[in-house]
């Protein structure tokens, strides 16, 4: 995700915790003309959970300091930590990273931080995001097909377009819900913002012990979550990560 993140909902539950190191950028990618994909080496890194964040940050010369967090993309077993910007107008972090960065380069990062937003990859989930909140709920499914849960994990998808939507082609994949607002998809969805019909069959055999991720903007975390409550899931069963510009 992009920009500062807050989790919503409950105390954080015991996860693993890292401090500063000094990663090495190892691969630079450009998904498109707005966001970056970065693929950081970290010196001894601590395992992460799917749904954990990482700090990265930015040092001047005169001694002015910058930091952002961002989701990670990457499971666990993932060698690298892999982390999805996109570019905020304005934005300290974001324009350095999605416009100067290179292989090669040093960035200072903690990490990883969060424990109310994972997902241990053994108990029912389902995850919702919204734009670059799915960018959390990527690692989740990677997670899950590293270790053979898939059958435990599901997906939806919203963005105003597909190409407005980070790992598009591997949600779709994975056989992810995809929504868009502002234009058809590939599938037989007509457009329009996320819907209960959208939902509901996702939720349905499921049972107890369902946990429902929400990761988006302010707005769209409120909108889902009562989209959600609306079903008949129980607040206490919603983890809701909220994010936007600092």
């Amino acid at each position: 995700m992009t920009g500062s993140a807050t989790a919503i909902g409950g105390p954080e539950t015991e996860a693993p915790t890292g401090a500063w190191r000094t990663a090495v950028v190892r691969e630079v990618l450009h998904p498109n003309s707005r966001a970056v994909l970065l693929r950081l080496e970290v010196p001894e890194r601590i395992d992460h959970l799917a749904g954990q964040h990482y700090v990265v940050r930015l040092v001047a010369p005169d001694g002015y300091t910058a930091q952002r967090s961002y989701s990670l993309s990457s499971p666990p077993e993932d060698r690298l930590v892999e982390l999805y910007v996109e570019r905020i107008e304005d934005g300290e972090v974001s324009t350095y990273l999605t416009e100067d960065v290179a292989v090669g380069d040093s960035l200072d990062v903690r990490g990883p931080i969060g424990g109310w937003f994972v997902w241990r990859g053994t108990t029912p989930a389902l995850g919702i995001g919204g734009g670059t909140g799915v960018v959390p709920l990527v690692a989740m499914l990677r997670h899950a097909q590293a270790v053979g849960a898939t059958d435990l994990l599901r997906l939806v998808a919203a963005a105003r377009t597909w190409d407005d939507l980070p790992y598009a082609a591997e949600l779709r994949d994975a056989g992810a819900t995809l929504a868009f607002s502002r234009a058809a998809g590939p599938g037989p969805r007509p457009r329009g913002r996320l819907r209960p019909t959208d939902v509901a069959p996702l939720l349905r055999g499921r049972g107890p012990g369902l946990t429902s991720y929400v990761c988006g903007s302010a707005g769209f975390a409120e909108t889902t979550t009562g989209l959600l409550t609306g079903l008949g899931v129980l607040p206490g069963d919603v983890r809701v990560e909220r994010f936007g510009p600092s």
